[in-house]
């Protein structure tokens, strides 16, 4: 494939990923591949069906729109499975050995053989589903460097690997919740491992986008029957990234799927990138049952931790790359600068040992500074929290957080809620039915009204405006 094909196509990849956001195209683009342009069209290829009719269902106007900011002349774009190139042209699947972290692999594996009640033969996707999502042999509890942002979760997923067939079950579901890059699926994963290795309960661990996958290829196979049965007759079930968890009927099977687990005293560990209360996508009775477990968040990689994970991964790659070194001075600079999560420590990390590898030349703080530069990134603000402005606003106007989601239509009432209303609009990505289903279950046009009378206030009003004010600096302290 000629070079400015890839070139172009890298060009686009990063448009994509500016416009859906590093969650959406690290979940649904990242194992998407170029294999080729001819006569104004595009051919991408990606590694299952259901990323095939994911993307082609949701994203396929976006590629097209990215790939013609590139390329006036592309007109169309053919996605493919790459299991059916590989099939058609007779290649092998490529064996995955286990590998830690030294550039040679991923160190990926499958979950293993699935050993509940089996799916009939017949449908590969089934098997594959219940066969768990790749593994990370990298990410074991050896690894996961604990600090003081996620000591509890680290210690609850622990608890959780370490408990026998027959012992009383502490926390379920057990939920860990975090921004993107801190570990969540570390642990997730290290529970998997940990729990299988020890034999004494089946453990499962399923991306959402698994789940959806496995679930939809079972209806389609017609062993929906046989894929619940199944699925519920593990001993831990683990889903990473549950946010991505779509549809209407894998929502319900999903939460039938949790009740009977939990009912049944099975343990069940959920991740994802927010608390339950703000997945708005799912049922309020799976919200409910969510929060009714351990919820643990895992916060921001405090500069020492970050210090203490460069260490740990600098001595790791030592195994394979025994002369790399890299000055504490250099360390101490990136867990300073480097602020933004984790995997962007083990990119910084990466770059050295590649420069110094292909180089020969020594790692130095120089050599740092104009590897790493691009991984500085500006301090985001923090996320704001509907609830947090709801429980702000109400102590700012002495009013109670029930007054503001009542239906009382008092003065001292009203113009609180809509200052909540109008903050909520201005300071979150929520959409107005969504902050209206959370203002007591009002309509999106009473919240709209809100947020207009408000704006046609602020400019005229010096005291709401400074009120207003100071509420948004307390909200983003």
């Amino acid at each position: 494939m000629p070079n400015d094909d890839q070139e172009s196509w890298l060009r686009v990849k990063s448009r994509l990923r500016s416009e859906v956001g590093d969650d959406v195209f690290s979940s649904w683009f990242a194992r998407m591949d170029l294999e080729g342009l001819d006569d104004g069209g595009v051919r991408l290829s990606v590694p299952t069906r259901f990323l095939k009719s994911w993307i082609q269902s949701h994203y396929a106007e976006k590629v097209l729109t990215c790939w013609q900011a590139e390329r006036n002349e592309v007109g169309r774009i053919e996605l493919i499975v790459r299991s059916a190139v590989l099939k058609n042209t007779a290649q092998p699947k490529a064996k995955i050995e286990p590998a830690a972290m030294n550039g040679h692999g991923d160190g990926r594996h499958m979950n293993g053989n699935f050993a509940g009640r089996p799916i009939p033969a017949g449908d590969a996707a089934v098997h594959e589903a219940l066969g768990g999502s790749p593994l990370d042999a990298r990410l074991t509890f050896d690894s996961f460097v604990v600090g003081r942002s996620n000591t509890l979760a680290q210690a609850a997923a622990k608890q959780v690997a370490a408990a026998r067939r027959n012992d009383p079950v502490l926390f379920n579901p057990l939920y860990i919740h975090s921004g993107v890059g801190l570990g969540k699926t570390h642990l997730l994963q290290s529970i998997t491992w940990a729990g299988n290795a020890a034999g004494e309960r089946k453990v499962l661990y399923l991306t959402a986008e698994k789940f959806m996958y496995g679930f939809v290829a079972a209806l389609r196979a017609q062993n929906a029957i046989a894929f619940k049965e199944a699925l519920r007759g593990i001993g831990v079930l683990v889903i990473d990234d549950l946010q991505f968890l779509q549809g209407k009927s894998t929502q319900a099977e999903f939460c039938h799927t949790l009740n009977a687990l939990i009912d049944a005293g099975r343990q069940v560990v959920i991740a994802s990138d927010r608390p339950p209360s703000d997945l708005e996508s799912l049922d309020e009775r799976v919200r409910s049952r969510l929060a009714g477990g351990l919820v643990v968040e895992m916060g921001a990689l405090g500069e020492e931790l970050r210090l203490e994970i460069l260490k740990a991964r600098v001595q790791a790659a030592r195994a394979h790359h025994p002369t790399f070194d890299v000055p504490l001075p250099v360390l101490a600079y990136i867990a300073k600068t480097v602020t933004h999560n984790g995997r962007d420590l083990e990119g910084a990390l990466n770059r050295l040992l590649a420069h110094s590898k292909l180089t020969g030349q020594s790692v130095t703080l120089e050599m740092a500074e104009r590897e790493v530069k691009d991984l500085i990134r500006p301090q985001e603000p923090k996320r704001v929290k509907i609830e947090d402005i709801q429980r702000i606003v109400a102590r700012q106007y002495n009013v109670s957080r029930s007054d503001l989601l009542s239906s009382r239509r008092t003065a001292n009432v009203v113009r609180p809620r809509q200052v909540a209303m109008y903050l909520a609009k201005t300071l979150t990505l929520r959409s107005l039915p969504e902050i209206g289903r959370r203002f007591g279950g009002r309509d999106h046009t009473t919240v709209l009204h809100a947020v207009r009378k408000i704006e046609g206030l602020v400019g005229n009003d010096v005291t709401l405006s400074e009120e207003i004010e100071l509420l948004k600096r307390q909200l983003q302290e």
